[in-house]
């Protein structure tokens, strides 16, 4: 049976599940779980979905990406969900997990791109910020200040420390506490302070 991987919205993601609807036996409505950034907008393409077609509207719900996934990949059948959203690509363990599982043929459709904003206060001088600043401010690893050829941990705690140009204001950052994702909220509905170090880091 195939089943369908979905990232970000999109408004595709009903074409494949299609196939899948009368495949299910016992249930006529077509399942979908994952990404809680997405679920608002998934929802209103499913109860479109539901308006303008002969199908009944699908079933949505949050539960978050690695949550959807786990779910997903967990088997085939009426008891598992046809389709699964995620704010990010399948990971090769989960897609091990599916195999595993019998979930074999998984068809990853990738519509968009999370988007960040920086947004500068009209009340405050314009903060210029290259992508290297930014990166330098936030990741948790960063090339050694030292010149050394491995990451270290992020020892920067003030705009001035990543460029010498800038303010020495302290590095203040806003999300979720880590590992702290409640069900059925936002992903970033948690308005927490959190240090640089705790952020997860990326390579530059």
């Amino acid at each position: 049976m195939k089943k369908s991987a979905v990232l970000l919205l999109i408004t595709l993601f009903i074409a494949s599940s299609l196939s899948m609807a009368g495949a299910a036996s016992s249930r006529d409505y077509i399942s979908i779980v994952g990404s809680s950034t997405v679920y608002p907008f998934a929802t209103v393409v499913a109860e479109q979905f539901g308006k303008s077609t002969s199908f009944k509207t699908p079933k949505i719900e949050s539960t978050g990406s690695g949550g959807g996934l786990k779910l997903f990949c967990a088997g085939v059948g009426v008891e598992h969900p046809d389709i699964t959203n995620a704010s990010r690509r399948i990971k090769q363990s989960e897609i091990d997990r599916c195999a595993s599982n019998g979930v074999k043929e998984i068809v990853e459709v990738k519509i968009g791109y999370d988007g960040i904003v920086l947004a500068n206060s009209k009340k405050a001088a314009p903060l210029k910020l290259t992508r290297k600043d930014i990166f330098l401010a936030l990741a948790k690893d960063v090339p050694d200040p030292n010149g050394g050829e491995k990451l270290v941990p992020n020892p920067y705690k003030t705009w001035k420390d990543v460029n010498p140009a800038l303010p020495a204001k302290s590095i203040e950052v806003l999300g979720p506490p880590p590992r702290l994702q409640v069900p059925g909220m936002p992903s970033w509905n948690w308005p927490w302070k959190v240090e640089p170090k705790n952020l997860p880091g990326s390579k530059p």
